[in-house]
């Protein structure tokens, strides 16, 4: 499964809308991911499946590139 996350790039940063940056990661249910980026020290707001049609508009994207860590 991917899973698109939502996240600020430091720990100590507030959440605001316009710094939230998003990462496509390869796993298997929403904590395999959460302890796939924990080494990353995000401040992760969300984390959310991606298939179907949604995976296919997110595909479309130039910028669009699934991490398996």
């Amino acid at each position: 499964m991917i899973f698109k996350v939502y996240f600020q790039e430091s720990k100590s940063e507030v959440p605001v809308r316009e710094k939230t940056k998003t990462i496509f990661v390869k796993a298997e249910s929403v904590r395999e991911v959460y302890s796939k980026v924990a080494d990353r020290g995000y401040n992760i707001e969300l984390i959310q499946e991606v298939k179907g049609a949604y995976l296919e508009y997110e595909q479309q994207n130039e910028d669009f590139k699934v991490l398996e860590i």
